[in-house]
């Protein structure tokens, strides 16, 4: 595991924003959810958010990818300045880095294959052959190859966040971001899916996952980041689980 940060973020505040709000109306309006926020995540780290909803969660991951600027502190994520980024420069960004979403924003008039392949001509992928191979090596990943022409809505609940975790793996990103990933997904499938970010963290790619259940936090022990009283804290989640 590399000693260099992945994500750093030094007395970062973090602001909720509705689409189309300005930096100048954020600042005004004084929409901060978060202060003074210090956090480092390192390769191959599973790192779990808790806290209350509406406690800065979903806001803080936002601001990791770029859908909310971050307007003060300090800000890394995988070699990109989150203080400095300019807005042609996301696209680069999200390359480097992995998003999966509870709502899986998949492209329901494309059969699974062609969702793929969609986002990596998108990302600047050219060559077929070479597409054709990454999206069959990330398909093989999630147990997904033998469903590559099934259409979004031929596929179980668990089945299309496994497409959604595939797309985020296309560009073999340094940091996987997770927001409530198995929050509707069946017990057994939410353990299913957990595995996988397991196997995706210990082949050294970052995992940062928001959650609710305490149940998957209990059966797969890792750092765990506590929202609350408009901060963040690392806790001993053995304590709080004991």
């Amino acid at each position: 595991m590399e000693n260099t940060p992945v994500i750093r973020l030094k007395q970062a505040s973090i602001y909720h924003a509705a689409d189309g709000r300005s930096l100048r109306k954020m600042l005004r309006d004084g929409e901060m959810v978060l202060s003074e926020v210090d956090l480092e995540v390192r390769s191959g780290e599973f790192v779990y958010l808790i806290g209350r909803v509406g406690s800065g969660k979903s806001s803080l991951l936002k601001t990791l990818y770029a859908e909310v600027p971050l307007l003060t502190g300090e800000g890394m994520i995988a070699g990109f300045d989150l203080r400095r980024l300019r807005r042609r420069d996301v696209p680069y960004l999200r390359r480097r880095i992995g998003i999966v979403f509870q709502d899986y924003q998949l492209l329901t008039d494309r059969n699974v294959f062609m969702n793929l392949h969609y986002v990596m001509k998108a990302t600047g992928w050219k060559r077929e052959t070479e597409i054709r191979e990454r999206i069959a090596r990330v398909l093989d990943r999630v147990d997904l190859e033998a469903k590559s022409y099934k259409m979004p809505y031929e596929l179980s609940g668990g089945e299309q966040q496994r497409l959604v975790i595939a797309r985020a793996l296309l560009n073999d990103p340094a940091v996987l971001l997770a927001d409530e990933p198995t929050g509707n997904l069946d017990p057994v499938t939410a353990d299913g899916i957990m595995q996988l970010f397991r196997g995706i963290a210990e082949r050294g790619c970052a995992v940062v996952m928001s959650t609710h259940n305490t149940a998957l936090i209990e059966n797969y022990p890792a750092r765990a980041v506590l929202f609350a009283q408009g901060g963040i804290r690392e806790i001993d989640l053995k304590e709080q689980l004991a």
